[in-house]
C-alpha cells in the first residue's frame, strides 16, 4: 500500500522517545510523530499525551527516503481561546486616556510647542539624539581606553 501525503490513517503507538513517538501503520510500515506534531499545546514530555499501544489518528505529512513523517495535532480541530465573558452581550474595550510622561527638567524647556511643524520637531529630535549619541560614544571610548596613547 502506497501512503498518500495528506491522508489520515489509524495507527498504534509502538515506541515513545524524548523527541516523539513511532506509530505502526497498515502494511507493516512505521512513521514518526515528532514532538512538535503531537498536540496543539506545548509538549514537554511525550508520555503526558501518549502511551505505548495506544491507537491514534495520524496525518501523513511526508514520505521521503523511506521515512514517514506523521502528525497527530493536524487531525484534531484547532482550539480557539474562549472569549472572556463580561456578562454583557457585547463587550467593547473602554477608550484609554493618553498617557502623560514627565520629562527631565533639561528637556522640559526644549519641549516642542504645538505650533511647530513636523519637520521642525524632527530636526529638534535629530539634533538632541545626535548629541546624546556623541556623549554615549565618548563615555564608551573612555571606558575602553580609546583615548590617546602615550609613547
Amino acid at each position: 500500500m502506497e501512503l498518500q501525503v495528506g491522508s489520515i490513517l489509524e495507527g498504534k503507538v509502538t515506541t515513545i522517545t524524548k523527541f516523539g513517538a513511532f506509530v505502526a501503520l497498515e502494511g507493516g510500515k512505521s512513521g514518526l510523530v515528532h514532538i512538535s506534531e503531537i498536540a496543539n499545546t506545548f509538549v514537554n514530555d511525550v508520555h503526558d499525551f501518549l502511551q505505548e499501544g495506544q491507537t491514534v489518528k495520524v496525518l501523513v505529512l511526508s514520505t521521503e527516503n523511506g521515512k514517514i513523517n506523521l502528525s497527530i495535532k493536524k487531525t484534531q480541530p484547532q482550539e480557539r481561546p474562549a472569549p472572556r465573558s463580561t456578562g454583557h452581550p457585547v463587550s467593547r474595550p473602554a477608550p484609554q486616556q493618553p498617557r502623560s510622561f514627565s520629562r527631565p527638567p533639561q528637556q522640559a524647556a526644549q519641549a516642542p510647542s504645538g505650533d511647530q511643524s513636523f519637520e521642525d520637531k524632527l530636526k529638534q529630535f535629530l539634533s538632541s539624539s545626535e548629541g546624546k549619541m556623541a556623549d554615549l560614544n565618548r563615555s564608551i571610548d573612555g571606558k575602553r581606553g580609546g583615548g590617546r596613547r602615550r609613547r
